[in-house]
């Protein structure tokens, strides 16, 4: 059995956790608005008035002139986000992160010592929200796909288990928009056929899938079924770590993709280091409105992990797309992610142990004292001048 894990606004749960008299108060996290900040999170009473992650904060201004705008600390929520793994792992060394609040966790060996899955999550659950005062909706079932829209139908605060024998009466009344994969433009398709629910979907032959949707149209399907075949791996035996972040509305402003971007290469880099990796390689990954995805990658001549290094690559992919390859102008975007492959422990090692003070290891310096400072005291005592604009994580 398989437990997704997504702490409601994680960001602004953690603010107002820490600052009690904004509860019930719409509190956004995001950069400020004259340096063409974006929202990174929104808590739920924010939310109430349209506000979202990856909105600009003008914008969100002008949506509640009552909105309560914090600025990002990102090494506080490493530093919360390591308390909930470390609570996740009484129960399974088998944790996916998806990103510093959300995870999944494969606890099928862990029943004989624990008790059933349901009862593994409720512990979970009521340990982050008594021992951290936070919240997190969790979905159990047979796998990713099921686990991922489980957590999310009851938030906040949500609980719902879906058992192997009730998936189709759990998927068939769902709209087909809760399948992965499936954003505006394909749900238009979708409903162009008459196909606005699961069930619909589920019922259709898979060859008129095919015909319509090419090999998309098989994975459709297959997810119609519950059927998702994929494990969960854990951050140390993975062979790349990503970040994504999936937009409530496409995005087309460059600011706005660039600070999420900077806010997912930051947590990437900050996994790297928990667990000692370097990267050979850096990808950057964009989804457009029309469902068309494309990547690209860079090979660096040395492994890093550092934060500076993997932000100055993947920045320069994004400039050399939008300017070479769609002329200044990206079409609006669905999904932004960046990720690291291509790992070197040994040279990490080497990195660590050389004592030599090149700008390279002083980059290295800033990044582990950085790390260090930061997760000891909680709060975001030193980051990035450019970081300031704001970090794009919801």
């Amino acid at each position: 059995m398989i437990i997704h894990a997504d702490m409601d606004a994680f960001f602004a749960s953690v603010e107002i956790r820490e600052r009690p008299e904004l509860r019930d108060r719409p509190v956004v996290v995001g950069g400020p608005p004259e340096q063409r900040g974006v929202i990174a999170a929104a808590s739920y009473a924010a939310r109430r008035f349209g506000i979202h992650s990856a909105m600009p904060t003008a914008t969100a201004l002008k949506r509640c002139p009552d909105l309560v705008l914090l600025p990002g600390r990102m090494a506080l929520y490493h530093a919360v986000s390591e308390q909930i793994h470390a609570i996740f792992a009484r129960y399974t060394p088998c944790i996916e992160p998806l990103s510093l609040d959300e995870a999944f966790l494969d606890v099928s060996a862990s029943e004989k010592l624990f008790g059933p899955a349901v009862d593994i999550a409720r512990r979970i659950k009521r340990e982050i929200q008594h021992e951290l005062q936070l919240v997190v909706s969790v979905g159990v079932a047979p796998n990713k796909f099921l686990a991922k829209i489980a957590s999310d139908l009851d938030k906040p605060d949500g609980f719902v288990e879906v058992s192997a024998d009730a998936i189709p009466a759990f998927l068939d009344p769902l709209p087909v928009s809760r399948l992965w994969g499936v954003g505006r433009v394909m749900e238009t398709r979708l409903r162009g056929l008459g196909l606005h629910t699961i069930g619909a979907l589920r019922h259709r032959p898979v060859a008129i899938l095919e015909r319509h949707f090419g090999h998309h149209g098989k994975h459709l399907w297959q997810l119609a079924h519950g059927i998702d075949e994929r494990t969960v791996v854990s951050d140390r035996e993975a062979k790349s770590i990503s970040h994504e972040t999936t937009f409530a509305r496409d995005v087309d402003t460059p600011d706005t993709l660039r600070a999420v971007l900077l806010g997912l290469t930051e947590q990437v880099a900050w996994r790297l280091r928990r667990h000692g990796h370097l990267s050979r390689t850096v990808r950057l990954k964009l989804r457009f409105a029309d469902f068309h995805t494309l990547s690209r990658e860079k090979s660096l001549s040395c492994p890093t992990q550092h934060t500076g290094e993997l932000w100055q690559t993947v920045a320069a992919l994004l400039d050399r797309l939008q300017h070479d390859e769609f002329a200044n102008a990206l079409p609006p975007v669905r999904l932004i992610g960046m990720g690291v492959s291509g790992f070197d422990n040994t040279s990490a090692t080497q990195d660590q142990l050389d004592l030599f003070a090149t700008p390279r290891h002083e980059a290295a310096d800033i990044d582990h004292v950085a790390d260090a400072i930061n997760n000891r005291f909680g709060g975001r005592l030193l980051r990035r001048a450019r970081s300031v604009r704001g970090h794009g994580n919801s």
